[in-house]
């Protein structure tokens, strides 16, 4: 079996060797990259299954340089944990907003990043299972179709450039309709037990993820105190 491979985008040489330390039992090829310019080269012909990026970075700070990732075509699905001293609400929302599937601030215990990385390869997996025979490949919902075996959206017959979070959190309302999630109980559907998240990540890819709808926004509904419903009327 082929090692998932991670790239981390981090210009403090001893992090890096600490995060090396810290993976060495987890198994998984690690590339170092110690500038934003150096770590988007690396991305534009070779392929990775997790990108670890700070936002303080020599040159292009983190926000731009993970902006320029998700333009790549290769880079549309790649799980992206955003690294940083900087944990202001704000830094944290822009940072979601622009693509980050989690933020982490720092000081961070290396074994709860691994933890969420691996996270972020069981919904990889995930998907994987939603293309098998056994699971829905083809959902649809009036004008709103995905497929997730090609991890495709449509709005009519207009393509949705979906965040690999908000293709995920989409999929799952519309395999479940009607059905009232609370916010932990979303994202514990999508990247599994004990993920730690605030109400306020959840509440900013719903955000987004309503943007993206357009006019079809409202048919992920609000229930006050409780969370969200894919709405089936």
């Amino acid at each position: 079996m082929t090692p998932e491979r991670i790239l981390i985008i981090e210009d403090d040489p001893e992090i890096q060797e600490l995060l090396k330390h810290a993976f060495a039992r987890e198994k998984w090829e690690l590339i170092h990259a110690y500038s934003g310019e150096d770590g988007l080269a690396y991305l534009t012909s070779n392929e990775v299954d997790c990108v670890i990026l700070d936002i303080m970075l020599p040159g292009q700070d983190g926000y731009k340089i993970l902006k320029k990732i998700r333009e790549l075509d290769n880079c549309k699905t790649l799980h992206i944990i955003m690294c940083t001293a900087r944990g202001e609400e704000a830094d944290i929302i822009t940072g979601l907003e622009l693509g980050a599937d989690d933020y982490v601030v720092k000081p961070y215990s290396p074994r709860i990043l691994a933890a969420r990385i691996r996270a972020g390869f069981r919904r990889k997996e995930i998907y994987a299972a939603a293309g098998s025979k056994d699971s829905p490949a083809f959902l649809q919902h009036g004008p709103l179709k995905l497929d997730v075996e090609r991890h495709s959206a449509y709005l009519g017959d207009v393509p949705l450039d979906l965040f690999a979070t908000e293709f995920a959190i989409l999929a799952h309302f519309m395999g479940n309709p009607g059905i009232v999630f609370t916010r932990q109980k979303l994202i514990t559907a999508i990247r599994g037990p004990d993920y730690p998240v605030t109400d306020r990540s959840v509440d900013v890819q719903i955000l987004g993820l309503r943007k993206k709808l357009k006019e079809f926004g409202d048919i992920i509904e609000t229930i006050r105190g409780v969370g969200y419903r894919f709405k089936t009327e």
